[in-house]
């Protein structure tokens, strides 16, 4: 298991998040996942964020990422889909055709926490320690 330390604590928060696209539209392809990644990477460095693993289809992104104790993130993901809807739709203008519809991704989204942890991992942690 590969854990994250700071001056005070040592921790593993994972979490999974999906966004998808406004009323499910198919819009997302390579070059606009590549982006999307992107942007996601240079906004989660203020955040203390660092993705794990991205995968899409169509109409949705699945992101596994790595946080911090301290990292808000429904504040990150607010942030994230700001900046993501509007650069996306600038630069793929194309792609994002419903002038009508300003927004690229769904209001909600999905985030749960997800543990690497097992009973084997608690009980070598406390047998080790001094």
């Amino acid at each position: 298991m590969n854990l994250d330390k700071n001056t005070h604590s040592v921790f593993c928060l994972n979490y999974h998040l999906v966004l998808t696209t406004k009323n499910r539209k198919k819009i997302i392809n390579d070059v606009i996942s590549n982006r999307a990644r992107e942007i996601f990477e240079k906004i989660a460095v203020n955040y203390g964020i660092t993705v794990q693993k991205w995968s899409y289809r169509d109409d949705h992104l699945h992101i596994i990422f790595k946080a911090r104790p301290n990292t808000e993130i429904n504040k990150f993901v607010n942030a994230y889909k700001t900046a993501s809807s509007r650069l996306l739709k600038k630069e793929y203008p194309d792609v994002c055709t419903d002038a009508s519809d300003p927004h690229f991704w769904n209001q909600g989204f999905f985030v749960s926490s997800i543990g690497e942890i097992t009973d084997e991992i608690i009980d070598n942690y406390i047998t080790t320690q001094d």
